[in-house]
């Protein structure tokens, strides 16, 4: 039967798992770094892997194919959760390190840089890179989120208490990462209720475009939240902008 059902660009495929923990169907499966449908019976082509994919590899075509088979996916959903279960791996067989979770933190007094003993992190959630993070992560859930460019942590060393503490953090590099921020940011504010975002870039030119994308973002979500602009100076000082 002639049906619509997704299919992968490999060349554009990272190999992130994202698409496989989006698929509900366990339609989708990594085979040699790359994503791969595994049977066209458990696909239902309604595409909810699509917006997922931060390198845009997949996309929707109508094709011969299997009749999508709701019993067929139960038992593999069944078979997927079980082997899983006693393995200690997500439930969609993803990457291990695209596990979502939240990390839940104690209160304490600030740490300051000078003082003795270790500083404990901040970071409350995985992933944190902009390009790997789903728009839907249930962390997105009324937070306030913290935009940085990945440099800000090594040229500032008090980021942690200082801006990601009480913060769901993202980050990238907008001259490295082949990715169109704007649209991935416009996705998370638009549906999620983000109380908040505060940028933190570096001073040189490239780091505009994180900026660029966060502005763009908000008025195409169509959600002008409060939001203000840090800027980490090479030598390590800050300014707002």
């Amino acid at each position: 039967m002639k049906r619509k059902i997704i299919v992968i660009n490999e060349e554009k495929c990272n190999g992130c798992g994202i698409c496989i923990d989006a698929c509900h169907e366990g339609a989708l499966q990594l085979v040699n770094g790359k994503a791969k449908l595994i049977s066209d019976s458990y696909c239902d082509g309604l595409g909810a892997c699509l917006p997922e994919c931060p390198t845009g590899a997949i996309t929707i075509v109508e094709r011969e194919a299997d009749e999508f088979n709701e019993e067929l996916v139960k038992e593999r959903m069944e078979s997927i959760k079980g082997a899983q279960k006693e393995a200690h791996k997500p439930v969609f067989g993803g990457c291990p390190g695209m596990n979502v979770k939240t990390i839940e933190k104690k209160v304490a007094e600030p740490v300051m840089v000078n003082s003795d003993g270790p500083m404990e992190s901040q970071l409350r959630q995985w992933p944190c890179q902009i390009k790997l993070v789903p728009v839907n992560a249930p962390y997105f859930n009324k937070a306030n989120l913290l935009i940085a460019a990945d440099c800000t942590a090594y040229a500032y060393a008090n980021v942690h208490q200082e801006f990601m503490k009480n913060k769901i953090t993202l980050i990238g590099c907008p001259k490295l990462d082949n990715i169109d921020y704007a649209e991935k940011l416009t996705e998370i504010i638009k549906r999620n209720e983000i109380k908040s975002v505060t940028v933190l870039r570096m001073e040189v030119p490239c780091c505009g475009g994180i900026v660029a994308a966060v502005k763009k973002a908000l008025i195409d979500s169509g959600k002008m939240l409060p939001w203000s602009v840090f800027t980490i100076t090479t030598d390590g000082n800050v300014l707002e902008d």
